[in-house]
């Protein structure tokens, strides 16, 4: 499928699939299972030009086009551990809706051909079998299945930033025989030391433009590639903004269409907050909107 460069027109708003259903109210170290709605309300309280969209629910026959039909089951049933380490039903009951909110934002990224948001996480350590690193299924994958099986796309494009290698997916890729249509690239397996930022972003559009072809990329914008992060990090807060700067910017430019989520974040300040987590998230939808929101130049 061919896109159209330097694509005029932007949009009024961006596109956010979200509903409180894909929040979970757990204590854990990792903040993400409650997450979507924090940052969601983040973005309200800036006033930042958003529509909220309910996300399609994803069904277990969905989950099981990548997992393994058992180990679906088990964890829907909660009768095995899922990314948390735990059964909660709680957890469960927001699975089908976290992955629902990044297929239903890769389908409008498809269908208005620039950006739609998915605000949640944890996706790319889940395994074929098993959860692993706050991740019980890969959301990503479950996309990318999808989108093939009903023939929305040829190829796709997973652009993986969070700090950590994407184990899950690579995995997976492997496993279902998917390297003639997916592009995976995966940031956390070259990218660690602080000495190796200028060159990280140097080699972003270079890695965008590795996608042009692919019908949408799914772009993970972690957050714990921060410096601070307990478990990163090598990026300042300005880096990080100039990472997101450079993937819109580029995906734009080739006309590819592009759906991102949050990924990793896990710095907390002294009254339990994750206020620093919540402004890495903030700035990628400013430069979001920076890129794609309709302009006075667009209309002329």
């Amino acid at each position: 499928m061919k896109h159209e460069e330097n694509p005029g027109n932007g949009i009024d708003r961006v596109p956010v699939f979200y509903t409180p259903k894909m929040d979970a109210n757990i204590s854990h170290f990792s903040p993400s299972a409650g997450k979507p709605a924090r940052v969601v309300g983040s973005w309200q309280r800036l006033s930042l030009p958003i529509r909220i969209i309910e996300p399609t629910p994803v069904s277990a026959n969905d989950f099981k086009l990548v997992h393994s039909p058992y180990y679906v089951d088990q964890i829907l049933a909660c009768e095995t551990k899922n990314g948390f380490g735990n059964r909660m039903p709680e957890v469960a009951e927001t699975l089908p809706y976290t992955t629902g909110s990044m297929l239903s934002a890769a389908r409008e990224a498809i269908r208005n051909r620039k950006i739609a948001v998915a605000p949640c996480s944890g996706f790319h350590h889940a395994h074929f079998t098993s959860a692993k690193g706050y991740c019980t299924f890969n959301g990503l994958m479950v996309a990318a299945f999808v989108l093939k099986a009903e023939g929305s796309i040829n190829r796709v494009g997973i652009l993986d930033f969070d700090m950590h290698y994407g184990d899950g997916t690579a995995e997976l890729i492997k496993h279902h025989q998917a390297e003639a249509w997916i592009e995976h690239f995966t940031a956390g397996w070259d990218y660690q030391s602080v000495r190796q930022s200028k060159e990280f972003l140097g080699r972003i559009p270079e890695w965008v433009e590795e996608m042009k072809d692919c019908d949408v990329i799914l772009y993970q914008a972690g957050a714990d590639p921060h410096i601070d992060d307990p478990l990163g990090g090598f990026l300042t807060t300005i880096q990080l903004r100039e990472r997101d700067r450079l993937v819109f910017k580029t995906a734009k430019s080739f006309g590819v269409p592009l759906a991102w989520n949050l990924a990793g974040g896990y710095q907390v300040d002294s009254g339990g907050g994750i206020q620093a987590v919540l402004e890495i998230h903030n700035n990628t939808m400013l430069e979001c909107v920076a890129a794609y929101q309709t302009s006075s130049e667009d209309n002329l």
